[in-house]
């Protein structure tokens, strides 16, 4: 009789386990990995143009929902026009130390069918978060969607003010107020 019991217990424990794998497959089939991916940032400021980029994004779609999350590591942005430059942004302008990731986390707004080849014009809506401080923002992006790989662009602004980044009037002439943002972001199964 206890073995009995046993074996049903196992059966149904084994069950149990069979069916939360098989959610969580199911769940994560309609998840798209960002698989590479590029931003750049340019200041057009009246003294100089300063350009970075990097190509060490991170992110996941849920096709299911349309909601999405991108993440860059603030110390992988290269370029600049000198090394003393970099270590400006790094460690007076962005913080790294402290705030060592820029993220951007919402949803897209029309209703599309992301698992349906096309190229859309669609506006997302999410927390944009950089130096430590969230905004919320509306940024229109194109997806275009080719064979269940979804590839996103778009540009925005981000305005240094909104975010408490201060700029010293020294170098005021050097680094623009609003920085323009651009990106493409290739998403794929997992």
């Amino acid at each position: 009789m206890k073995s009995l019991i046993a074996y049903k217990r196992f059966l149904l424990t084994g069950l149990f386990f069979c069916m939360v794998i098989s959610a969580n497959w199911a769940q994560n089939k309609n998840l798209l990995e960002l698989k590479k991916g590029k931003i750049i940032f340019m200041s057009y400021a009246p003294q100089e143009i300063i350009k970075a980029e990097s190509d060490e994004l991170k992110g996941l779609i849920n096709i299911d929902n349309s909601t999405f999350a991108i993440v860059v590591n603030n110390s992988t942005f290269n370029g600049f026009n000198s090394e003393l430059q970099r270590e400006h942004f790094n460690e007076r302008f962005i913080e790294t130390e402290k705030y060592n990731s820029c993220t951007y986390s919402g949803k897209i707004i029309e209703k599309i069918d992301l698992s349906k080849d096309g190229t859309y014009q669609v506006r997302t809506r999410g927390k944009l978060t950089v130096h430590g401080i969230s905004e919320d923002r509306v940024i229109l992006v194109t997806i275009k969607v080719v064979s269940g790989s979804i590839i996103v662009s778009g540009k925005f602004i981000v305005s240094l003010s909104d975010h408490e980044i201060s700029i010293p009037a020294i170098v005021n002439q050097k680094i623009a107020e609003n920085i323009e943002v651009n990106f493409t972001a290739l998403f794929e199964k997992k």
